[in-house]
């Protein structure tokens, strides 16, 4: 009988507990936002400028310098596309690297799950990334006489392509904040691997561009964004990827999420302590 009363009371508590926090991840995500382009002129359509502004520049390098071109996507728009998904999983994980460290009265003020704090910044950089899709739309458009063409494989992009993204960048977040709180030299060796990163990421080049034998070729392919800018690509050319490549999004974003949470979960306990 106790146990039956118990039950309904826990389950409210839980009810509560879920919609608070519902309330506090909003509430950040907007901060993130309007903090992100406060004093800023243009504001929030600098998120539509940003990513015109960088391919521009990568188009004027690699393509009138280097005379790198894509035999696929009209090349802006392959430069634009795979800078879409890297500069997203960047900014989210970027973000979130210091989060819990910047959120150190909230950690002890509130009775929030953790969690919350690299969720949040994960769904701030998806905002952004809305905002970086129109600048996509936007260069589509403007090339149409360039023999650009629109797709309905693009309505792919919320749904498979997004979730898979945001389920690796949300498991590196989780990861990255936790080993922050302890070893904050983090931050300067993460930056460095990001421009690594980016550079082992075929945003401006193609892989078939390259004079790579087959060891190369496969190395290059461990890297996880390698197949989240190529399936990306594929919905833009009108392709529907194959089952294979949703396996391995799939995969790699969920055995990502699954490892970074574990290490978070693990971690949590000693948060207060470090900070």
């Amino acid at each position: 009988m106790s146990a039956n009363r118990k039950s309904p009371i826990k389950t409210k508590a839980n009810a509560l507990q879920f919609k608070k926090s519902m309330v506090v991840l909003g509430s950040m995500v907007k901060r993130n936002i309007k903090n992100q382009y406060r004093r800023s002129v243009l504001g929030i359509f600098w998120t539509v400028l940003n990513p015109l502004l960088n391919m521009l520049v990568m188009w004027f390098v690699f393509d009138k310098i280097f005379g790198r071109t894509s035999s696929t996507l009209f090349y802006p728009v392959y430069i634009l596309s795979g800078n879409i998904a890297f500069t997203f999983m960047r900014t989210a994980t970027t973000m979130s690297l210091t989060c819990m460290v910047e959120n150190y009265d909230l950690l002890t003020k509130t009775r929030v799950p953790y969690s919350v704090f690299p969720i949040s910044k994960n769904l701030s950089a998806m905002v952004n990334l809305g905002f970086s899709v129109i600048a996509l739309i936007i260069l589509m458009l403007a090339c149409i006489p360039q023999g650009v063409k629109f797709y309905w494989t693009m309505f792919m992009m919320p749904v498979p392509w997004l979730p898979a993204l945001f389920m690796f960048s949300l498991g590196m977040s989780f990861a990255l904040s936790a080993i922050y709180v302890r070893f904050r030299d983090i931050h300067h060796l993460y930056t460095v691997f990001l421009t690594l990163w980016m550079y082992a990421t075929p945003i401006f080049y193609s892989l078939d561009t390259l004079q790579l034998g087959d060891t190369a070729r496969k190395i290059m392919q461990l890297n996880p964004m390698y197949y989240f800018v190529e399936y990306l690509r594929e919905l833009l050319l009108g392709v529907v990827p194959s089952a294979q490549m949703h396996l391995i999004c799939y995969g790699i974003g969920f055995a990502t999420l699954l490892l970074g949470y574990v290490i978070f979960r693990a971690s949590r306990k000693k948060f207060i302590l470090y900070i």
